[in-house]
C-alpha cells in the first residue's frame, strides 16, 4: 500500500437506531472517527469508515441519517452483503437474532465485529467463532470496559506491581432501573424478559469474564445466585408485563491463580459508592478501588489501624487515605478506541485479540453461572480452546 493512500471501508452497521448501537458505536465511535480524518495504520495509510446503517424501521433509519450525517441507509441486510464495498459487519441487535445476522456475514466473507453476548448459549457462540475462523475472516467482540480510565488506571498498576500479591476483587455494578409506571425506565424491556435474551446474568457476566480474564486471571468455577426483585414493569408502550428474568445477581469467582472475586451485579439497587461500577483490589502491598473514569489507591505504609468499638463513633474516616491516581493521558470513548484497533486489524493487520473465541468465553460465564443458581452450587468452567 502506497504510503498516505485513504482507504474507503464499508461498514454494515445492524441494529444501530437502538440507544446503544445509536450512541456508543455510531455517534461516539465511527462518526467520531470520521471527523477526526479517520484512522491512520502504521504505514501512514488511513482508514476512513463508510458506514451504511440497517434496520427495520426507514423512519428511524433516516432520522439517524439526518443526525449522523451518514448518507447511506437500507432495510434490506442481503443487499448490505452482496455490496463487494462492504467489507464488515457490526451487528448490535437484541442478541435474539445475532447468530443468525453473524453466520449470513460469515458465509458473504465480511469481517465481523459484534456486541456482545454474542449468542443466548456457548455452543452457538462457539459455532459463531469456528464458522469465522474457518472462512478466515477476520473476527471481534465488544469488550469495552477494559479501555474505561479507571480499568486503565487499573490496569497500570497491576503492571507495575503495585498491589504486591492480588488476594481479591469485590466488584459492584448497578443502580435502580425505575420500574416504567410513573418514571421512563433507563433500560428497554426485553432485559427483563427471559424468553428475548434478558437477564443481567446473561448481560453483565459477559462483561466480568473479560475483565477478570484480562486484568486478575480468568474465572475457573462459579458460585452464583440470581434473583428476579421486581417481578412487575412497564414496557416502552406504558403497558405492564411480568417480569420473567433475573435482574440481580450476587457471585463469587474462583480465578485460575486462586485470587476471589465476588461481583454483585443489580438493577435494583441505589448507588451509595464512587460510581456505578467500583472495583476494590486488595494486595499485600495495597489496595486500589476503581470505577468508570477515577482510581484511588491506599499503599499498605497509608492503611490506618481500625479498633473495633461500636460504642463512639468512628475516629477514622476511612475515605481520607485513600490518593487520587493522576490522569497521565486522555483517555478517549472506551467504544471508540476499540473500533479504532478493529479497524487497524482489517486494514493494516495489525493484532488483535479480542475475537469471537472472548465472546464465547463470555457466555460460557454467563451460561455457567445461571447453571450455578439453578443447581444451587458451585460449578466449574472448563477451558474453551482455539
Amino acid at each position: 500500500m502506497a504510503a498516505g493512500k485513504v482507504h474507503n471501508v464499508g461498514i454494515i452497521m445492524n441494529g444501530v437506531t437502538g440507544r446503544m448501537g445509536t450512541n456508543q458505536h455510531l455517534m461516539r465511535s465511527i462518526v467520531a472517527i470520521i471527523q477526526q480524518g479517520g484512522v491512520k495504520l502504521a504505514s501512514g495509510d488511513v482508514v476512513m469508515p463508510d458506514p451504511i446503517l440497517v434496520g427495520r424501521n426507514p423512519d428511524k433509519l433516516a432520522a439517524l441519517c439526518k443526525k449522523s450525517g451518514v448518507k447511506r441507509a437500507t432495510t434490506n441486510v442481503a443487499a448490505a452483503l452482496a455490496d463487494p464495498h462492504n467489507t464488515i459487519y457490526f451487528d448490535a441487535q437484541t442478541t435474539s437474532r445475532r447468530v443468525e445476522a453473524v453466520k449470513q456475514a460469515i458465509a458473504a466473507g465480511k469481517h465481523v465485529y459484534c456486541e456482545k453476548p454474542t449468542a443466548l448459549n456457548s455452543a452457538d457462540a462457539y459455532e459463531l467463532y469456528r464458522q469465522a475462523a474457518d472462512a478466515g475472516v477476520k473476527n471481534g467482540v465488544v469488550q469495552d470496559k477494559l479501555w474505561l480510565p479507571g480499568l486503565v488506571k487499573l490496569k497500570a498498576l497491576i503492571d507495575d506491581g503495585f498491589f504486591g500479591q492480588i488476594l481479591s476483587v469485590r466488584g459492584e455494578f448497578g443502580y435502580w432501573v425505575f420500574e416504567g409506571d410513573s418514571v421512563e425506565p433507563q433500560r428497554p424491556s426485553w432485559n427483563y424478559k427471559k424468553e428475548e435474551g434478558g437477564g443481567i446474568i446473561m448481560d453483565m457476566f459477559c462483561h466480568w469474564q473479560y475483565v477478570l480474564a484480562n486484568l486478575f486471571g480468568a474465572p475457573k468455577a462459579v458460585s452464583c445466585l440470581g434473583a428476579t426483585h421486581v417481578p412487575k414493569r412497564w414496557d416502552e408502550n406504558r403497558q405492564p408485563y411480568q417480569c420473567t428474568a433475573d435482574d440481580a445477581a450476587y457471585a463469587t469467582f474462583e480465578l485460575e491463580n486462586d485470587v476471589i472475586a465476588n461481583m454483585n451485579s443489580s438493577w435494583c439497587v441505589r448507588v451509595r459508592r464512587d460510581d456505578l461500577l467500583t472495583l476494590q483490589v486488595d494486595g499485600t502491598k495495597g489496595s486500589a478501588v476503581a470505577g468508570l473514569r477515577q482510581c484511588r489507591i491506599q499503599p499498605a505504609s497509608s492503611t490506618p489501624r481500625p479498633v473495633w468499638n461500636p460504642d463512639i463513633d468512628s475516629p477514622i474516616d476511612f475515605y481520607e487515605d485513600w490518593v487520587p491516581v493522576p490522569s497521565a493521558r486522555e483517555y478517549d470513548n472506551a467504544f471508540k478506541v476499540q473500533w479504532e484497533l478493529f479497524l487497524r486489524h482489517v486494514a493494516g493487520n495489525e493484532p488483535f485479540r479480542w475475537s469471537l473465541l472472548e465472546a464465547a468465553k463470555g457466555v460460557q460465564l454467563a451460561e455457567k453461572g445461571l447453571e450455578s443458581w439453578q443447581n444451587r452450587r458451585w460449578v466449574d468452567i472448563p477451558e474453551l480452546k482455539s
